[in-house]
Protein backbone atom coordinates (compact mmCIF):
# COMPACT_ATOMS: atom_id res chain seq x y z
CA UNK A 1 0.00 0.00 0.00
CA UNK A 2 3.02 2.55 0.56
CA UNK A 3 4.45 2.04 -2.55
CA UNK A 4 0.50 2.82 -4.41
CA UNK A 5 0.42 5.70 -2.28
CA UNK A 6 3.70 7.13 -3.11
CA UNK A 7 2.82 6.10 -6.81
CA UNK A 8 -0.59 8.14 -6.23
CA UNK A 9 1.55 10.98 -4.62
CA UNK A 10 4.30 11.26 -7.60
CA UNK A 11 1.56 11.25 -10.78
CA UNK A 12 1.49 14.77 -12.48
CA UNK A 13 -2.02 15.35 -14.07
CA UNK A 14 -1.98 16.59 -17.49
CA UNK A 15 -2.63 20.37 -17.51
CA UNK A 16 -3.26 23.28 -19.80
CA UNK A 17 0.52 22.83 -21.00
CA UNK A 18 -0.46 20.07 -23.40
CA UNK A 19 -2.40 22.34 -25.27
CA UNK A 20 1.20 24.27 -25.81
CA UNK A 21 3.48 23.13 -28.43
CA UNK A 22 7.14 24.96 -29.57
CA UNK A 23 8.11 25.76 -33.11
CA UNK A 24 8.59 22.71 -35.34
CA UNK A 25 12.43 23.89 -35.38
CA UNK A 26 14.69 25.90 -33.81
CA UNK A 27 13.92 29.44 -35.34
CA UNK A 28 10.61 28.13 -37.04
CA UNK A 29 8.25 31.19 -36.76
CA UNK A 30 6.38 30.69 -33.09
CA UNK A 31 3.18 29.81 -34.98
CA UNK A 32 4.15 27.14 -37.01
CA UNK A 33 3.60 24.25 -35.23
CA UNK A 34 1.78 20.79 -34.52
CA UNK A 35 -1.87 22.35 -34.90
CA UNK A 36 -1.25 24.56 -37.94
CA UNK A 37 0.63 21.72 -39.71
CA UNK A 38 -2.65 19.35 -38.34
CA UNK A 39 -5.15 22.19 -39.70
CA UNK A 40 -3.36 22.17 -42.72
CA UNK A 41 -3.62 19.07 -43.43
CA UNK A 42 -7.11 18.68 -42.22
CA UNK A 43 -7.93 21.32 -45.03
CA UNK A 44 -5.96 18.98 -47.60
CA UNK A 45 -7.65 15.72 -46.68
CA UNK A 46 -10.94 17.57 -47.02
CA UNK A 47 -9.86 18.59 -50.72
CA UNK A 48 -9.06 15.18 -51.41
CA UNK A 49 -12.05 13.51 -50.02
CA UNK A 50 -14.13 15.65 -52.10
CA UNK A 51 -12.05 15.71 -55.42
CA UNK A 52 -12.29 11.33 -54.74
CA UNK A 53 -16.11 11.71 -54.33
CA UNK A 54 -17.39 14.29 -57.03
CA UNK A 55 -14.53 14.69 -59.49
CA UNK A 56 -16.23 12.22 -61.95
CA UNK A 57 -19.69 11.46 -60.52
CA UNK A 58 -21.22 8.28 -61.69
CA UNK A 59 -25.53 7.81 -62.03
CA UNK A 60 -25.27 5.19 -59.96
CA UNK A 61 -22.88 6.61 -56.70
CA UNK A 62 -20.58 3.68 -55.83
CA UNK A 63 -17.29 4.16 -52.86
CA UNK A 64 -16.14 7.60 -52.13
CA UNK A 65 -18.98 9.44 -54.38
CA UNK A 66 -21.97 7.64 -52.04
CA UNK A 67 -20.28 8.50 -48.63
CA UNK A 68 -19.73 11.95 -50.13
CA UNK A 69 -23.72 12.27 -51.42
CA UNK A 70 -24.83 10.83 -47.67
CA UNK A 71 -22.67 13.34 -46.00
CA UNK A 72 -23.96 16.32 -48.83
CA UNK A 73 -27.79 14.85 -48.22
CA UNK A 74 -27.40 15.10 -44.42
CA UNK A 75 -26.32 18.78 -44.26
CA UNK A 76 -29.03 19.81 -46.51
CA UNK A 77 -31.46 18.07 -45.17
CA UNK A 78 -30.90 18.55 -41.59
CA UNK A 79 -28.90 22.02 -41.65
CA UNK A 80 -29.66 23.85 -44.66
CA UNK A 81 -32.78 23.67 -45.53
CA UNK A 82 -34.85 24.55 -42.24
CA UNK A 83 -33.17 27.54 -41.71
CA UNK A 84 -32.70 28.55 -45.62
CA UNK A 85 -35.43 27.31 -47.41
CA UNK A 86 -34.87 27.86 -51.40
CA UNK A 87 -31.71 29.18 -50.54
CA UNK A 88 -30.37 26.36 -49.43
CA UNK A 89 -28.38 24.83 -52.37
CA UNK A 90 -27.48 28.46 -53.19
CA UNK A 91 -25.27 28.25 -49.40
CA UNK A 92 -24.18 24.00 -49.59
CA UNK A 93 -20.65 25.17 -50.50
CA UNK A 94 -19.79 26.78 -47.49
CA UNK A 95 -21.68 24.92 -45.02
CA UNK A 96 -20.68 21.72 -46.12
CA UNK A 97 -17.20 22.91 -46.11
CA UNK A 98 -17.70 24.17 -42.74
CA UNK A 99 -19.50 20.71 -41.23
CA UNK A 100 -16.81 18.48 -42.62
CA UNK A 101 -13.61 20.63 -41.95
CA UNK A 102 -14.86 21.24 -38.74
CA UNK A 103 -15.39 17.18 -38.18
CA UNK A 104 -12.13 16.27 -39.47
CA UNK A 105 -10.21 18.83 -37.14
CA UNK A 106 -12.59 17.43 -34.20
CA UNK A 107 -11.90 13.59 -35.06
CA UNK A 108 -8.22 14.38 -34.80
CA UNK A 109 -8.47 14.45 -30.99
CA UNK A 110 -8.85 9.76 -31.31
CA UNK A 111 -6.98 9.56 -34.15
CA UNK A 112 -3.84 7.38 -33.03
CA UNK A 113 -0.11 9.62 -33.53
CA UNK A 114 -2.46 12.73 -34.01
CA UNK A 115 -4.52 12.56 -31.05
CA UNK A 116 -5.37 16.35 -31.22
CA UNK A 117 -8.41 17.98 -31.95
CA UNK A 118 -7.25 20.91 -33.91
CA UNK A 119 -10.28 23.10 -32.58
CA UNK A 120 -9.27 23.35 -28.71
CA UNK A 121 -7.59 25.67 -30.05
CA UNK A 122 -9.82 28.65 -29.97
CA UNK A 123 -8.36 30.87 -33.03
CA UNK A 124 -9.40 28.05 -35.22
CA UNK A 125 -13.23 28.39 -34.09
CA UNK A 126 -12.78 32.79 -33.60
CA UNK A 127 -11.76 32.71 -37.18
CA UNK A 128 -14.72 30.25 -38.07
CA UNK A 129 -16.95 32.01 -35.99
CA UNK A 130 -16.16 35.76 -37.24
CA UNK A 131 -16.49 34.64 -40.88
CA UNK A 132 -19.70 33.67 -40.21
CA UNK A 133 -20.58 36.66 -38.08
CA UNK A 134 -18.97 39.20 -41.31
CA UNK A 135 -21.12 37.05 -43.76
CA UNK A 136 -24.55 37.59 -41.38
CA UNK A 137 -23.69 41.36 -41.08
CA UNK A 138 -23.19 41.80 -44.60
CA UNK A 139 -25.62 39.68 -45.92
CA UNK A 140 -28.29 42.01 -43.37
CA UNK A 141 -27.56 45.06 -44.24
CA UNK A 142 -27.24 44.19 -48.34
CA UNK A 143 -31.11 42.63 -48.26
CA UNK A 144 -32.65 45.08 -45.59
CA UNK A 145 -31.04 47.81 -45.87
CA UNK A 146 -28.71 49.41 -42.97
CA UNK A 147 -31.68 51.03 -41.56
CA UNK A 148 -34.25 48.01 -41.95
CA UNK A 149 -31.50 45.52 -40.11
CA UNK A 150 -31.05 47.35 -37.28
CA UNK A 151 -34.65 48.02 -37.37
CA UNK A 152 -35.53 44.13 -37.63
CA UNK A 153 -33.13 43.62 -35.11
CA UNK A 154 -34.34 45.59 -32.04
CA UNK A 155 -38.05 46.78 -33.18
CA UNK A 156 -39.94 43.62 -34.09
CA UNK A 157 -43.16 43.96 -34.90
CA UNK A 158 -46.15 44.11 -32.81
CA UNK A 159 -43.99 44.77 -29.93
CA UNK A 160 -45.35 48.01 -27.86
CA UNK A 161 -41.90 50.88 -28.99
CA UNK A 162 -41.54 52.09 -25.06
CA UNK A 163 -40.36 47.91 -24.40
CA UNK A 164 -38.69 47.71 -27.61
CA UNK A 165 -36.47 50.79 -26.81
CA UNK A 166 -35.99 49.93 -22.79
CA UNK A 167 -35.46 46.16 -23.27
CA UNK A 168 -35.77 44.23 -26.14
CA UNK A 169 -33.37 46.78 -27.86
CA UNK A 170 -30.90 46.36 -26.18
CA UNK A 171 -30.85 42.82 -25.18
CA UNK A 172 -30.68 42.44 -29.46
CA UNK A 173 -27.75 44.47 -29.31
CA UNK A 174 -25.86 42.60 -27.07
CA UNK A 175 -26.90 39.68 -28.54
CA UNK A 176 -25.76 40.47 -32.34
CA UNK A 177 -22.94 41.78 -31.93
CA UNK A 178 -21.54 40.41 -28.03
CA UNK A 179 -22.82 36.92 -26.99
CA UNK A 180 -23.65 35.45 -30.48
CA UNK A 181 -20.27 35.30 -31.80
CA UNK A 182 -18.64 34.73 -28.91
CA UNK A 183 -20.90 31.80 -27.90
CA UNK A 184 -20.66 30.03 -31.23
CA UNK A 185 -16.93 30.01 -31.08
CA UNK A 186 -16.64 29.35 -27.68
CA UNK A 187 -18.87 26.29 -27.64
CA UNK A 188 -16.92 24.58 -30.19
CA UNK A 189 -13.57 25.24 -28.96
CA UNK A 190 -14.55 24.78 -24.91
CA UNK A 191 -15.66 21.10 -26.02
CA UNK A 192 -12.57 20.21 -27.58
CA UNK A 193 -10.90 21.61 -24.79
CA UNK A 194 -12.26 20.21 -22.41
CA UNK A 195 -12.70 16.65 -23.93
CA UNK A 196 -9.15 16.43 -24.69
CA UNK A 197 -8.14 16.93 -21.39
CA UNK A 198 -10.36 14.41 -19.83
CA UNK A 199 -9.09 12.09 -22.19
CA UNK A 200 -5.65 13.23 -21.55
CA UNK A 201 -5.85 12.51 -17.98
CA UNK A 202 -7.11 9.16 -18.00
CA UNK A 203 -4.61 7.83 -20.69
CA UNK A 204 -1.94 9.19 -18.38
CA UNK A 205 -3.21 7.51 -15.15
CA UNK A 206 -3.84 4.21 -17.13
CA UNK A 207 -0.35 4.83 -18.35
CA UNK A 208 1.27 5.77 -15.22
CA UNK A 209 -0.14 2.68 -12.57
CA UNK A 210 -0.07 -0.09 -15.35
CA UNK A 211 3.14 0.67 -17.10
CA UNK A 212 5.33 3.20 -15.48
CA UNK A 213 4.26 1.75 -11.74
CA UNK A 214 2.66 -1.47 -12.00
CA UNK A 215 2.11 -2.24 -8.63
CA UNK A 216 -0.49 -4.50 -7.35
CA UNK A 217 -2.30 -2.44 -5.58
CA UNK A 218 -2.02 0.55 -8.49
CA UNK A 219 -3.27 -1.87 -10.96
CA UNK A 220 -6.61 -1.41 -10.05
CA UNK A 221 -6.55 2.43 -10.59
CA UNK A 222 -4.30 1.63 -13.60
CA UNK A 223 -7.60 -0.69 -15.00
CA UNK A 224 -10.60 1.94 -14.01
CA UNK A 225 -8.33 4.46 -16.07
CA UNK A 226 -8.18 2.68 -19.24
CA UNK A 227 -12.04 1.53 -19.33
CA UNK A 228 -12.65 5.01 -18.55
CA UNK A 229 -10.47 6.11 -21.47
CA UNK A 230 -12.30 3.78 -24.09
CA UNK A 231 -15.79 4.82 -22.49
CA UNK A 232 -14.92 8.55 -22.71
CA UNK A 233 -13.38 8.16 -26.60
CA UNK A 234 -16.83 6.80 -27.76
CA UNK A 235 -18.65 9.61 -25.79
CA UNK A 236 -15.69 12.34 -27.20
CA UNK A 237 -16.57 10.96 -30.60
CA UNK A 238 -20.10 11.55 -30.29
CA UNK A 239 -19.37 14.68 -28.77
CA UNK A 240 -17.04 15.99 -31.84
CA UNK A 241 -19.62 14.80 -34.85
CA UNK A 242 -22.53 16.67 -32.27
CA UNK A 243 -20.21 20.08 -31.99
CA UNK A 244 -19.63 20.26 -35.76
CA UNK A 245 -23.02 19.52 -36.23
CA UNK A 246 -24.26 22.56 -33.75
CA UNK A 247 -21.96 24.81 -35.21
CA UNK A 248 -22.82 24.60 -39.12
CA UNK A 249 -26.63 24.84 -37.86
CA UNK A 250 -25.95 28.20 -36.09
CA UNK A 251 -24.26 29.27 -39.17
CA UNK A 252 -27.36 28.10 -41.22
CA UNK A 253 -29.34 29.71 -38.37
CA UNK A 254 -27.55 33.46 -38.47
CA UNK A 255 -27.60 33.39 -42.31
CA UNK A 256 -31.19 32.62 -43.06
CA UNK A 257 -31.89 34.99 -40.05
CA UNK A 258 -30.13 37.81 -42.33
CA UNK A 259 -31.80 36.79 -45.21
CA UNK A 260 -35.04 36.37 -44.39
CA UNK A 261 -35.87 38.58 -40.88
CA UNK A 262 -39.41 37.91 -41.14
CA UNK A 263 -38.64 34.40 -40.31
Amino acid sequence: MGVSLVAVDEFEAPGVGIFDFPPLWDGAPHWLNKPVVMAAFGVVLVCSLAWAAFASPKLVPRGMQNAGEYVYEFVRDQVARPFLGKDAERWMPLLLSLFVLILVWNFMGVVPVLQFPVNSHIAFPVIFALVVYVLKIYLGIRHQGLGGYFKNMMFPPGLPKPLAIALFAPLELLYNFVTAPFTHAVRLFANMFAGHLLLAFFSAAGFWFLIAHPTLPGASIGVLSVVTTVAMTGLEIFIQFLQAFLFTMLAAMFIGGSLHPDH
